[in-house]
């Protein structure tokens, strides 16, 4: 069973977004997404000023299972990328919704946070 946070809201892809209150979201991978790639070797994540549409692909993550894409759930500009994964891939294992953030953007639309899944619906889509 999928650790899956009520406080956040979910893509089908398998990516969560946190609302930081701020015109901001963090965004990562859930549970579910880690424990399906099996240990993550390396994170492949934008650069700050680097700018989105929804559903625009914004990195990769690889495992010794796979590679995945990584889509971004909101369109808006990339304002912090967690450098600490360039060496601690792993963390996305251990901690996928806390050390293991991916990135933070500046929304262009805040309105797109009620397109994504609330914890109910990501858990019905798995």
């Amino acid at each position: 069973m999928s650790n899956i946070p009520s406080n956040l809201k979910y893509t089908k892809e398998h990516e969560w977004v946190a609302d930081n209150g701020d015109g901001t979201v963090t965004i990562g991978i859930t549970d579910h997404a880690q424990a399906a790639l099996g240990d993550v070797t390396f994170v492949d994540l934008p650069k700050e000023g680097d700018s989105f549409a929804a559903g625009d692909v914004f990195g990769t993550v690889e495992s010794v299972k796979a590679a995945s894409d990584l889509y971004c759930p909101v369109a808006g500009e990339v304002v912090a990328v967690n450098g600490e994964l360039d060496g601690a891939p792993e963390s996305v294992n251990s901690d996928p919704y806390g050390a293991a953030w991916m990135i933070k953007v500046k929304l262009s639309n805040a309105a797109e946070l009620g397109d994504l899944l609330d914890a109910a619906g990501y858990q019905a889509v798995l």
